[in-house]
Parts: C-alpha cells; structure tokens; sequence
C-alpha cells in the first residue's frame, strides 16, 4: 500500500505552510483523559482515557485527492440539514461544489404520488470559485467532532478549509483561510430546479410539472432565495458571509422549509443573526460537546481495522442521519442527489437503516417509533376505505409525514387487496416496521412504547391480514396474493406475510400479558397461531409463495424474514438447520441480481448459525464490492441503509440477545483473537461489556436498567466460573444449559462473570490495530 504523501509534499511551498498554519488554529483542542467519563462502580469496567479518541481519530477518513461525486465526497449533516463536498463538474477544477439539502424540503402535491408529488425536493448548492486550478486537497473528516478540516492546493495559492453541520442548530457554516493568490476565492450560490429528481430517470405523471422559478431576495447582508410550490408554502435557502480574524471568513448557510407559521424567511433570517455574533469557534463548542457525548455511550474494537474504522463511520453517518424528533431516514438520508429514490422507502430501506441503533445505545435517533405514532391516522388512510375501521397499513414509499400520495390508479390508497393483482399488494410492510419498534421497546423495556404505539398499531396490521385469511379443506388458514418484496412474481401463501403474520399474532398475546389486557381479538390471534398453514418450501428451501420457487437472483431476503430478523425459526431448533442452510445457500448462489444488502443479510443469518468466518466473508464481499470511498452504497442512485445494516451484521457476530437469551461473542472469526464491547445495548435493557483476550473471553458484564429476567450465554470456559456484583460480592447464579446461567438482577445492579479464580483487569480500550488496513476516503 503506498504511503500518503506527507503534509509538506503536499503543501509545497512557505506560502502553504502559511496556510496550513492558520487552518490548524481553527482546529478544536485535542481530546483530554478527563473528556472520558468514567461512570462505572467498584469491580465495573473502566474505559482507558483515550479509547474513544484512540479508534475515532483512527477512523477518520482522509483524502488526498479531489473529489468527483457523492460516493467519494466527506458528508455532514443533522438529520435535517446535510452537505456534501466535490468537485465542481464541468468546472475544469476551478471550483469546489459545497451541495446544500434538507430532508424536509419536499413537494406538496399528493395527487401526483409520493414519488413525484410528495417528493423530496432538491435545494441547490454553492460553488467556490477559486483564481487558479485546484491540484490538490488535505482533508480529514474527523468523526468525534463532526468536522471536515484541511487545506485546498491550487496553482495560484492555497485555502484552509473547516466545516460543519451544526448538530444543534439549522446551520452549515464553512470557514476559509485563503493564502497566496487565493485572497478573492469568492461563494456562489445555484438554487435547484424544484422537480422530483425522479423525472430523470423515469416519465412523469401526466400533468406534473415543476415548480415555479425562486426568487432571491436581500436582507441587508443576508441573502434569501425563496422557492415558492404549486402545492402551496415555500422553503427558503438563505446565507451571509462573515469576516474573521486575518484573512479568515465563514460562510452561513440555513434552509427553512415549509411550515405551519408560513414564515420561512423570517425563521432562516433569526438563524443566521444569531450565528453572526459567535466566532467560528464559539458556534461549534456545544456541537463538539453532543458528538463526544455520543461515541461515549458505548464502544467497540475488533482486530479486523478496515471493519472497525468502517464501523465507527457509520455510527457518525447514523447521528448526521437520523433523530428521533427527524423524519424518517430517506433513502438518500439528508443528502439528497439525482436518484430515483426521492422518498422514504418501507419494504427493506427504514428497518435496516435503524438496526444499528439499538446495540450501540442510540435510541435518541429513533425515528421509526415516533413517527408511527405521530402519523398513526396515514396508516388508516393507507388502506382501502372498506377496511378503514379496523386496519392500517403503510405502502412502499412515503413522504416524511407517511402521505403515500393518491394517484388514480391505486383509488386514493396506498395499500393494496390481498387477492388482487393491481395495485400491488404489498401487505407486510407497516408489520415489518413495528418489528424496529418492538426491538426498541425490547432494548428498554419501556412500556410506553408497547402501550401507545406498538400494540395499537400492530393490532390493526394484524386486524387488516385477519380479513382475508380463508380456510381450506386441510384444516389450515390460508392467504390470497400478496407481493414479496423485489421478486417480480408472487402468489398465495406468500413467505413475506406468512412470517410476519406469525411474528405478529405471537407479539399482540405477549403484549397483551405485559399489559394485562383481556382483548377480544386474543382468541382469534391464537387460532391463527394454531391453523395458520406453514411456510412453503421445497428442496431449495423457503419459496417465495405457493407454486413460486425462488428461480432466479433475488436480492432481497423478503422470503426468508422468518429467519432473520424475526429469529421465528432458528438454527438453535435442531428441526430448521436444514431449511436454514439449504435456504441461504440457494439464495446467495444465484449472481446477477445480489446487491449489498443481500450479504448484509446473509452475514447476520450466517452469524445466527454461529459462522464467524462465514459471516465476515460476507461482509468482505460488501465492502469490496459495493462500499464506495466514502461508506456510503448506491443502486441507479445513492442509497444508505447497506452500510448502516452492516454495523448490525457486526452487532450479531459480537453480541445477540433474542428469545431471552444474551448471547457473548456467539460467531467470532477464528482470526480475532482480540475484542472489546462496553455498554451494548441488548434485548431487556441490559448493557452489556465483555473482553476477548489471546483468543478467550476474559470477562463480561451485565448492568441491568429494567429488573426484566436475565439468561447469558457467556462464552467463557463453562466448567468453573464464578459470578460477583458491581461491589466484588458473590452473585448466585443458575446454570441452565451448557455455558448457560441465569442471573437475578434487580434494576440498576450488574453481575460481573470471570473464570473461578481469575481477576482480569477490566479495562476498557481497542484492540491492536492493524497498520496496513485499509483507510477510508481517497487516501492516495
């Protein structure tokens, strides 16, 4: 691997060092031993002073090189606001493109669908024009501060460069230090057509048209571009550039979308006056402070470091994303580009783009569970108006309010009939995306979340399957058509919806036990537990639905749900090793439609069955041949949810907690020899630390947050372990099954497992790097 060149090579002359000189003084202190928390008891874990800072300067991707286009570009983002950073195309380098998005711009015309109508709506982006031609750039995205810093080359002098996306507040802010013949590099900004970028790459409704022109106005040294809609409202992109010490100058930049006020300009105006008074480095204090805050709340190191540095990426790509108080995560996250994907998709994109939340602890970027809740009205509409009173549903793609729009051919519903062809009905949906909010009710316990927002809506989903299960003469219940996700042809008895119905039917009993609820459906959920026929299958395994095989590549594992995520049928169930392994072997043997999230998938499933090795093969499948320079996925346009879904595959090698067991290290290559897990989140609020050292677990602990009962799989030696407290004490224990014990943990205590006799220390700090792994960004 050849070495990066080094900073004088790429600065070349006095002038760049310069440069270079007042870039570095607009960079945050260093990290201090006392920004890591130590927020554990006697005989509890105690995180190394630098771990965190150790594996996130590590991961930093760099480049050395100019990017060309969204899958090589850093990224910053909010949830909300996000950017990226480029080159200018067809600039002949004299120009940098800074991209400007928001991920609640969209249409407001429902009549032409959500694709369409109901789109997100690109805002625009600015160039910097330099005097000469850029050669080169020294850029490093550094991820426990959620800012891009370095330096832009260019035959005429140089620019020192910071920018962030405030985490905090509605505001992009881009500082510039230019040098040498840079002096007069000057910002531009260009609005966007407002017109779904669908209209490149498919054929518009009739009648769709684009919006009207914008109109920019000036408010003393602020600047606003107004975008007016047919729909109704405006968004306003606005921006004003402030002088600092020296030569330094930062850019503001704020979009204020449509809203109920109808004063957009007068929000985005209140933004940026705001941001005037505060230098560069008084604005982003409190950002770096939340982004600390966050990598701290759990922590994890393999000796894999292209995977691990791959990992923490993700973790800052999750938290530019998503929050809770957000819009559901689209497809292109807040960086929104040509693509043909300018909505948020339900069939597969929204569950595995928030997997990763749960075992990180980050349930702050929950998204999917608020949303349900808030929008809950739309998934009644979302069905046909005879099932109205009892059922809800959600179709494939929505906007961010979970409006699937109303065009003529689907009579103003989104959801298709079970039994008919057109539209297509694709059932399973809104089921599937309780699942991530039943895995956060799991992960906390939180019996809010399963009194206000998963039973009732997951009754109704259940409600709307119950109307057309039929019986035959075998005794059992039965489904019409339904659509598996991806697979261009479907039929009766389809797996999508047999499994999801299950799960379904087994998660309304034991939520109505959790909440003492005597409900009249509980019998009808029973009988279909009892009579609901079994997924279909041949000598290939899991079908797509009765009569259709799986006979050609299929990228998405739509059919085999019952395996993973739902964990209904299992590799610890002797019975279903078979239909396990000949079904995931079938799948991914058929190339030309697998995409990344087929070895996403295959990776977690193969981590079911305890495949270390097999599951790290899948994910080095992904990474070389889907992963682009800068994490991020595309399929015809940019996609998110692969990569975010490969830090869950991660997850399950490391840690799986379902069926009421926590399993420790369950499918650990045989290569790793060295990790480290503090504070994953599991399965009945739990937090979770464990060591792996010489090729052995040395210990692991259990904190519980809920008092719910407690079984681990330990992955120490099973013949003598001893079990203490979080003060040293003995802890009584039950073994229930080899390697096996269960615990009795009131909230708030924690059990600490070792081998009889030892007392490893139990600090918490990486793994050994690898020093030739690979390095993300344009590194060379």
């Amino acid at each position: 691997m050849p070495r990066p060149p080094s900073r004088r090579a790429v600065l070349g002359t006095a002038g760049a060092a310069a440069t270079a000189g007042a870039a570095e003084a607009l960079l945050p202190s260093p990290a201090r031993a006392g920004d890591t928390p130590d927020r554990t008891g006697r005989g509890g874990p105690v995180p190394a002073p630098e771990a965190w800072s150790s594996v996130l300067d590590d991961a930093d991707p760099v480049w050395r090189r100019v990017p060309e286009a969204w899958y090589e570009a850093p990224f910053l983002g909010n949830a909300r606001l996000g950017t990226t950073l480029y080159a200018e195309p067809e600039a002949e380098g004299r120009a940098l493109r800074v991209t400007v998005q928001h991920s609640e711009v969209q249409d407001n015309r429902p009549e032409f669908g959500s694709l369409f109508g109901l789109a997100r709506l690109p805002v625009g982006h600015f160039t910097l024009k330099t005097a000469g031609r850029i050669t080169n750039v020294d850029w490093r995205l550094r991820l426990q501060e959620a800012e891009l810093t370095g330096t832009i080359t260019t035959s005429e002098g140089h620019i020192g460069i910071r920018a962030a996306v405030h985490t905090a507040r509605p505001l992009l802010a881009v500082a510039l230090v230019p040098a040498g013949g840079e002096h007069d590099c000057s910002w531009r900004f260009h609005p966007a057509e407002a017109v779904s970028p669908r209209v490149a790459f498919k054929e518009p409704p009739d009648g769709y048209t684009a919006n009207p022109p914008a109109r920019t106005e000036h408010h003393g040294d602020v600047t606003a571009v107004v975008q007016p809609l047919h729909g109704g409202g405006h968004h306003v992109s606005a921006w004003q550039e402030v002088e600092g010490r020296g030569a330094s100058r930062t850019l503001h930049v704020t979009v204020a979308p449509s809203d109920a006020s109808g004063s957009p300009v007068a929000t985005a105006l209140a933004t940026l006056r705001k941001a005037a008074h505060l230098s560069y480095e008084a604005l982003m204090r409190a950002h770096r402070s939340w982004w600390r805050a966050y990598y701290r709340k759990s922590f994890l190191s393999v000796p894999d470091t292209g995977l691990q540095r791959f990992y923490w990426i993700q973790l800052y790509k999750v938290a530019s994303a998503a929050r809770a108080d957000a819009p559901v995560m689209a497809t292109c996250g807040p960086w929104l580009e040509p693509t043909p994907w300018p909505a948020t998709w339900w069939n597969l994109n929204v569950q595995l783009a928030y997997w990763l939340i749960h075992g990180s602890n980050h349930l702050e970027l929950d998204a999917v569970t608020r949303a349900l809740g808030a929008f809950r009205d739309e998934l009644t509409r979302a069905v046909a108006p005879a099932y109205r009173g009892d059922s809800a549903g959600i179709p494939r793609t929505t906007d961010a309010r979970l409006r699937g729009g109303a065009r003529a051919e689907n009579a103003g519903y989104g959801v298709g009939v079970p039994g008919q062809a057109e539209p297509t009905p694709e059932v399973g949906n809104l089921t599937w995306a309780l699942h991530n909010v039943w895995l956060s009710y799991r992960h906390t316990m939180d019996e809010g979340i399963l009194r206000d927002t998963l039973f009732p809506l997951l009754r109704r989903a259940v409600s709307y399957y119950l109307h057309f299960l039929e019986p035959r003469a075998d005794g059992r219940l039965h489904l019409p058509l339904t659509f598996s996700p991806e697979y261009p042809r479907s039929g009766p008895d389809c797996n999508y919806d047999l499994m999801l119905l299950r799960w379904g039917c087994r998660t309304l009993l034991d939520a109505t036990r959790v909440l003492g609820l005597d409900d009249e459906l509980a019998p009808r959920w029973r009988e279909v537990l009892h009579r609901l026929t079994p997924c279909p299958r041949d000598e290939n395994g899991f079908m797509i639905a009765e009569g259709v095989p799986l006979a050609e590549s299929h990228r998405h594992y739509s059919h085999l749900l019952a395996v993973y995520p739902l964990y209904e049928v299992t590799w610890e169930q002797p019975e279903h090793r078979e239909v396990i392994e000949t079904s995931l072997r079938h799948w991914v043997g058929f190339e030309g439609a697998l995409q990344g999230y087929t070895f996403t998938g295959a990776a977690s499933m193969a981590a079911q069955m305890g495949r270390g090795e097999q599951a790290l093969e899948h994910l080095g499948q992904l990474l070389e041949r889907f992963i682009q320079p800068n994490t991020m996925y595309k399929e015809s346009g940019p996609v998110i949810e692969t990569p975010l879904s490969a830090a869950q595959s991660l997850h399950d090698m490391l840690c799986q907690s379902w069926d009421g067991v926590i399993r420790v290290f369950p499918a650990v290559p045989r290569s790793w020899r060295e990790i480290t897990v503090h504070d994953f989140r599991t399965q009945g609020a739990f937090l979770l630390s464990a060591v792996r050292r010489e090729g052995r677990t040395r210990w692991v602990r259990v904190r519980s947050e809920a008092g719910a009962p407690c079984v681990v799989r330990h992955s120490l030696p099973d013949e003598d372990i001893e079990v203490r407290d979080g003060h040293g004490g003995q802890l009584p224990h039950e073994r229930v099954a080899p390697g096996t014990v269960r615990l009795r943990l009131r909230r708030g205590e924690e059990a600490v497992l070792t081998v009889r006799g030892e007392r490893p220390g139990m600090t918490v700090e990486p793994v050994a790097p690898d020093p030739g792994a690979r390095k993300w960004g344009l590194p060379g």
